[in-house]
């Protein structure tokens, strides 16, 4: 594996062959801000460790429509993702105006981070390394089926958290996969299932088995 990474010119000095049992173990001892891999019980236990991880769902096709500039991007989606699930419990509980009276009136508080919060920082971090001026190896965007008005209280949030995101796209309940395309992702992440599965037919995905979404799908 190292000799094959080597020769892809690929900079990788560190590895953990575990003899087929899972790595996940290993998340923190390394420092690592993103574990992916195609086994759902080793995604949900390195979830459990406190990092960003997702099970991987490649994509359908291959075909990016944009020019192959170089960036790598990455799009996520926002509750049980980047934020907590809080409000997406309220959703499901109390229904679509409930939601939104709720963010509304709570748009000066931040939401509460997501499994994907650290890895968003630590992309942050890589980006600043670059001039304003220039373009960065890295874009990100938030993909949320959020609209008016709870996208008031996400914008604010992000930026308590000091963090620029460089494209938001608030949805208002339109399917996220068209979006995603246009965006020319290269891996999407999202709690949910079914959008997930949509996505995938544009873009790799990674499905984060976070949150009330992925509690109703174990419990059925």
């Amino acid at each position: 594996v190292l000799t094959s990474a080597h020769r892809h010119g690929l900079d990788i000095t560190r590895a953990a062959f575990t003899g087929g049992a899972s790595p996940y173990r290993y998340v923190a001892a390394f420092g690592a801000h993103l574990f992916l891999s195609t086994d759902p019980n080793d995604v949900r236990l390195a979830l459990t460790c406190g990092c960003a991880a997702a099970t991987v769902l490649p994509a359908a096709s291959t075909d990016r429509g944009g020019a192959d500039d170089g960036q790598v991007r990455i799009a996520f989606d926002g509750d049980a993702v980047l934020f907590s699930d809080d409000a997406e419990r309220l959703y499901r509980e109390e229904g679509l105006a409930v939601f939104n009276a709720s963010e509304s009136a709570s748009a000066y508080e931040p939401l509460p981070g997501g499994p994907f919060k650290g890895l968003l920082v630590a992309i942050q971090q890589l980006q600043a390394l670059f001039p304003p001026d220039d373009a960065s190896p890295l874009r990100t965007a938030l993909v949320t089926a959020r609209g008016v008005p709870s996208h008031e209280r996400v914008v604010r949030t992000l930026r308590a958290w000091d963090i620029r995101i460089d494209e938001a796209l608030f949805l208002g309940g339109l399917s996220k996969a068209s979006f995603l395309a246009a965006f020319d992702a290269d891996i999407f992440f999202d709690d949910q299932e079914v959008h997930c599965d949509q996505a995938r037919l544009h873009v790799a995905t990674g499905h984060v088995p976070h949150g009330v979404a992925n509690e109703v799908a174990l419990s059925g």
